[in-house]
């Protein structure tokens, strides 16, 4: 072990017993790979890939050619100091071809915007401006907030929040969620500052137990997937135009107001891959939700909150749970298509990146969550390991300023496998899903037992033992956060186990999906349940902000994980940091906060880069797959690739404004993942079991690309073709996932 090694302090390996509670077959000590294929739900037509891909709404000059084919410095990866990448050749991959950036660049990427605090009176009185839409351009507890739609509404702020909105400054960071988060153009400090966020799941991936109303309205709909093909077909009742609406109207700028105004400084946003772009076969509504993305962006700077961007859907599921896409099989990185849907995974990765690493964007998107909750136990640790390493910091460069942190999931395989995990990386977090909802069993024990500390039962003092691994976690992995929590501590909820799952509570979940019937000792149970929580977990995003009422019941059938809606009933806390000391309080664990201390590295400070470990790209070998990875079907990286738009800026300014061309890297000019011209591939959603075919796999990819001359350009155009239905069979899996970590 390096010395690097020798003080990056691991966990025990015995520890399992600080792991809250999963089902079985999510334990990491089960060796067995039998749950890495979930039955499908469909039987869906395989993708076309002859012209694959979608063009809705983005133009030809928002895609970025590739001009050339370059060697470059493959980071941080292999012994070897320099690996020479021709694309189009065997097994391509994006980011060993993206040249890292030097650590200079983060005196190159500051935001625009005055880091002076704007001025706020008692009433709430904006600073005047007559170039504002609105007449004003900040303005604090009790001002008015005009919108786009020429509607207003009263900024409700008692933390001494501000909001800002300057139409000749609109990528300022002045301004600040409350009086103890910095401002977005001061530094962040983790494990100083602490993160008190919630999810804005169920808007941009939709989920049935979120956004109920839209699948009561289609028999079958079960997924995204599903969804989507079914409202495709109802041309009548709006077809998928139906989605755009939703993003229009679940989650607005008045959320954003709420959220801040509740004490809250983060928001984790959640986004599916087909924002980007989605291929043939493929039913989503493409290249729309990335409109609201920024929209999301442009509220989250005005209020001062920052955001933990999370590609929450990955090509061929990553979990075969509901809120991958596609309910039913894994096919990333498991199986016969596990490489080639890895390949798309990358360049959506690396298409994001250059985003969100603009200087106009990485001070309000500080974190990029790159895959939620894979299941580690199917795919492989060293798997995702060593695609993680193929793309982390090749766009971005080293060091803090350069880039967001890199957020993965622990794969429900428990804070303690992830201990010393990569040395001398840089600026990664671990992201864990901590549950009890989806145990798997009955939650016999009294929850309603009174209004006092006692309130909740045992379940509080449950909680409170996250605490523990928690802490070792920032201590022997680095930077941790509860990505996902709610006030679950049973599985009760409308729709939450899948259109038709059946929870495993084994009392009457009535009582659990109505809170209008909510009297003041559950209010306080449940209270006590979710601060125990808090003061655990210390840095959280509590899942979810918002949930909507279901057409058939006619209240919101999930409210143990609302946070709006706990915070209108009043079992939420008006202000977050009241749950510090809350377990001492009840008797539970003590919980001693983590004393904030990371090794330098682990925040992008001294040693950041010096990673000595060796996980090569590809990975030797992927699970569930009946042939070598180089005789597994690939892409050839000879196609256009996609360039995110910027936001069209509406209000009047007084100066020119730029809102950046979306690709932070020019140098970065590789191509993006195609189908190879001849070949034909089996379902990329539905390959579990299917043999490799005789040609075409990513031996076959090198003969049939050849190598391009160093200057030429990939010559692939974008072309569209309607997308293939997908069959619509009964729901087997359709759950947010069972078990510690998942939903």
């Amino acid at each position: 072990m390096s010395s690097l090694a020798a003080n990056h302090v691991p966990m025990n390996s015995s520890e399992h017993d600080l792991d809250p509670p999963r089902a079985s077959y999510l334990d990491t000590r089960d060796s067995t790979g039998q749950n890495s294929m979930t039955s499908s739900p469909n039987n869906s037509a395989p993708l076309l890939h002859g012209t694959k891909y979608e063009n809705d709404t983005y133009s030809d000059s928002e895609q970025n050619t590739p001009s050339k084919r370059r060697g470059l410095l493959f980071w941080l990866g292999c012994a070897a100091a320099l690996v020479i990448v021709v694309l189009a050749v065997i097994l391509p991959v994006y980011f060993t071809v993206i040249k890292p950036k030097h650590n200079n660049n983060a005196s190159q990427n500051s935001t625009s915007g005055d880091s002076t605090p704007p001025p706020q009176t008692s009433q709430g009185n904006g600073t005047s401006n007559p170039q504002s839409p609105t007449g004003a351009i900040t303005g604090g507890d009790g001002s008015l907030v005009t919108l786009a739609d020429g509607s207003s509404f009263t900024y409700n702020n008692s933390f001494g929040g501000y909001w800002v909105a300057d139409p000749n400054d609109p990528f300022s960071g002045a301004a600040r969620p409350n009086s103890w988060t910095p401002p977005l153009n001061e530094s962040w400090k983790f494990g100083q500052d602490h993160v008190y966020g919630v999810n804005l799941g169920g808007w941009l991936v939709l989920e049935p137990f979120i956004s109920p109303a839209l699948y009561e309205k289609y028999d079958g709909a079960v997924d995204e997937w599903t969804l989507s093909t079914l409202m495709a077909a109802d041309t009548a009742g709006g077809g998928l135009q139906q989605l755009e609406d939703h993003y229009n109207t679940f989650i607005t700028e008045k959320d954003f107001a709420e959220i801040a105004g509740a004490g809250l400084n983060w928001v984790r946003l959640p986004i599916p891959f087909w924002a980007i772009d989605k291929w043939d076969g493929e039913p989503f509504l493409a290249k729309t939700a990335w409109k609201y993305a920024l929209k999301a962006f442009e509220w989250a700077r005005k209020y001062g909150l920052r955001i933990s961007l999370d590609l929450h859907t990955i090509p061929g599921s990553q979990n075969g749970y509901n809120h991958s896409g596609k309910s039913g099989q894994i096919n990333f990185l498991y199986g016969t298509m596990g490489y080639a849907n890895a390949q798309r995974t990358l360049n959506y990765i690396r298409i994001i990146t250059e985003f969100i690493s603009q200087p106009q964007y990485k001070d309000v998107v500080v974190v990029f969550g790159i895959i939620n909750e894979a299941i580690v136990s199917s795919i492989g640790q060293d798997q995702i390991t060593s695609l993680c390493i193929t793309m982390i910091r090749g766009i971005t460069g080293l060091g803090a300023g350069n880039g967001p942190f890199i957020s993965i999931h622990d794969g429900f395989a428990g804070a303690a496998n992830w201990a010393d995990f990569l040395p001398g990386s840089d600026r990664i977090a671990l992201d864990i899903h901590p549950y009890l909802a989806f145990s798997g069993g009955p939650a016999a024990e009294p929850f309603v037992t009174g209004t006092g500390n006692q309130a909740g039962g045992t379940w509080p003092a449950t909680v409170c033992q996250w605490g523990q691994w928690m802490n070792t976690s920032q201590t022997a992995f680095g930077v941790t956060m509860a990505g996902e929590f709610s006030n679950g501590w049973n599985d009760c909820g409308y729709f939450l186990n899948g259109v038709a799952g059946v929870p495993t509570f084994g009392g009457d979940c009535n009582t659990w999906q109505d809170s209008t019937n909510w009297n003041d000792e559950t209010k306080a149970a449940v209270m006590n349940f979710g601060m125990a929580s808090m003061d655990a977990l210390q840095n959280w995003f509590f899942w979810t902000w918002k949930i909507g009422v279901s057409t058939k019941l006619g209240v919101v059938g999930s409210p143990l994980w609302s946070y709006q809606l706990g915070l209108e009933g009043g079992w939420m806390p008006k202000d977050p940091r009241t749950a510090s000391g809350r377990c001492d309080a009840i008797g539970g664990a003590p919980n001693v906060p983590f004393d904030g201390t990371y090794q330098s590295w682990m925040t992008g400070g001294a040693g950041a880069g010096t990673i000595a470990a060796t996980y090569p790209w590809p990975p030797a070998s992927i699970n569930g797959a009946d042939a070598a990875v180089t005789l597994l079907p690939s892409y050839t990286s000879t196609g256009p690739v996609s360039t995110l738009p910027p936001p069209t800026l509406t209000a009047k300014a007084t100066k020119s404004v730029d809102a950046g061309n979306g690709w932070y890297d020019a140098q970065d000019t590789g191509a993006a993942p195609t189908p190879i011209a001849g070949c034909t591939y089996p379902n990329a959603w539905d390959a579990n079991g299917v043999a490799a075919p005789a040609v075409c796999g990513g031996g076959a990819a090198a003969a049939a690309a050849p190598a391009p001359a160093p200057a030429a350009a990939a010559t692939a155009t974008r072309t569209t073709a309607p997308a293939a239905a997908a069959d619509v069979a009964d729901e087997t899996v359709a759950r947010r996932g069972i078990g510690y970590g998942s939903r």
